[in-house]
């Protein structure tokens, strides 16, 4: 049953919806990719799967978000907090352990404002370790020459049983940051967290949407032939936008914010439990707080209630969708008035 629902989660979550002037028609080939190096199962059945596993009560997931910088989006955009959000809530609510969201400072009030809107308060993390208390955050240090220190540290430090990436740029094999069209940014390299978790066998989740996010490493040399921007970038001397952090396990989505969803949906329906995933209804507060808190759609660069480019209310029915499949999916078998009765299945008779 988990592959059953997890084969139409993910190609709810890779319908691709682009404008041309972007990168387009490319959702299908990186999803097969990934799938078929992955060992040919669901993804988000294979994450979710991974997440109830390693995860156990009172136990820290560390949430790793942010894309989109100053001056077009001074506080990141609106794919990545409302899908670490998401999760957030599949964790702390259903999993019962604590999110734990790192991210630039910068970042911190689109993440900390769309875990408010889905009922995941962000606190003292010794309130949410020892009261559970809702999750809290944790930033990143502006000085980049302790980066790999810091990484280490906290890894030691708050010991998570699981490292997840939305929407989070990686470096490429320069070391440097790009946006999915060959333009560099300026940021702090949060691949040095997975990195840590690796080094440790912690268990590491990617979403991504093209190319250059945390997770996509692990189809790179694919990645590099089949990207516009596999091998060049916006500048001379660039060689290509792809990162080379992988995750133990890796979904490519049409919308980063929609992989997020997809697995949070996957571990309600391995937990019998609809309430992980969020409302359509919920979901518009989600995009409203990121929106509200700078979280800014990137086409535009503004609060408009859009969502690289697909307008807030395609994310409300993603979730209706996901969410009516799970209700669907955990129901006791019915066949309704108008069908007669189902058949039962055979019992082999015990052998003499």
């Amino acid at each position: 049953m988990p592959d059953i629902m997890g084969e139409y989660v993910d190609r709810l979550v890779t319908v691709e919806m682009r404008n041309r002037g972007m990168n387009y028609g490319i959702v299908r080939q990186i999803y097969d990719a990934a799938r078929a190096e992955g060992g040919g199962r669901p993804i988000s059945a294979r994450a979710a799967e991974a997440l109830v596993g390693a995860v156990k009560p009172g136990d820290v997931v560390f949430i790793v978000t942010g894309a989109g910088y100053y001056p077009e989006v001074p506080n990141g955009e609106s794919d990545g907090p409302p899908g670490a959000a998401s999760l957030a809530r599949a964790i702390y609510w259903g999993l019962k352990a604590i999110p734990v969201f790192v991210t630039e400072e910068c970042h911190a009030p689109p993440v900390v404002a769309s875990a408010k809107a889905a009922a995941v308060m962000v606190r003292d993390f010794e309130l949410a370790k020892t009261r559970r208390m809702g999750g809290a955050l944790i930033t990143a240090p502006e000085d980049r020459s302790i980066t790999a220190d810091w990484a280490e540290r906290i890894v030691t430090e708050y010991n998570p049983k699981a490292v997840i990436a939305i929407e989070r740029l990686g470096p490429n094999d320069q070391g440097f940051v790009h946006g999915s069209t060959g333009v560099r940014k300026d940021c702090v390299d949060l691949g040095h967290v997975f990195l840590a978790a690796q080094r440790r066998n912690i268990l590491t989740v990617g979403v991504g949407d093209n190319g250059n996010e945390i997770g996509f490493g692990r189809i790179y040399d694919f990645m590099r032939d089949f990207h516009p921007y596999g091998r060049e970038c916006q500048y001379e001397g660039g060689t290509g936008v792809i990162t080379t952090i992988a995750t133990d396990v890796f979904l490519p989505a049409s919308i980063s914010n929609w992989g997020a969803y997809g697995i949070t949906a996957m571990i309600g329906f391995l937990l019998n439990n609809r309430e992980v995933l969020q409302t359509p209804e919920m979901e518009r507060k989600i995009l409203e707080a990121c929106l509200d808190a700078g979280g800014w759609e990137m086409r535009y660069c503004t609060s408009r209630f859009i969502v690289d480019g697909t307008v807030g209310e395609s994310s409300m029915s993603i979730v209706q969708l996901l969410g009516d499949m799970l209700r669907l999916n955990l129901a006791e078998p019915d066949r309704g008035l108008s069908h007669g009765v189902m058949k039962t299945a055979k019992v082999p008779e015990a052998a003499e």
